[in-house]
C-alpha cells in the first residue's frame, strides 16, 4: 500500500495497555527510541496488536507542539 503521509517510522510493539474505550500502545522504533500513540481500542483489537508486533508509526499533524525547561 502506498501512502502520502511521508512520516513513517517502522518498528515493534512493546506494550498494548488497553482501556474501556481507548489503548496505549506503546512502539520501539528501529533506532531504539519509544514511541506512543493513543488509539481506540477497536482499533488495536482490529489490528491484533500485541507485544512483538511489527508495524509501520505514520504521523501526520497540522501542529506539533515542543516544550522546554
Amino acid at each position: 500500500m502506498r501512502l502520502s503521509t511521508r512520516n513513517q517510522l517502522h518498528g515493534t510493539v512493546v506494550s498494548v495497555t488497553r482501556g474501556e474505550a481507548m489503548a496505549v500502545v506503546r512502539v520501539r522504533l528501529t533506532g531504539g527510541d519509544e514511541i506512543t500513540s493513543a488509539i481506540t481500542r477497536d482499533a488495536a483489537d482490529d489490528l491484533q496488536l500485541a507485544d512483538g508486533s511489527p508495524v509501520t508509526v505514520l504521523i501526520k499533524s497540522t501542529e506539533v507542539t515542543l516544550g522546554v525547561d
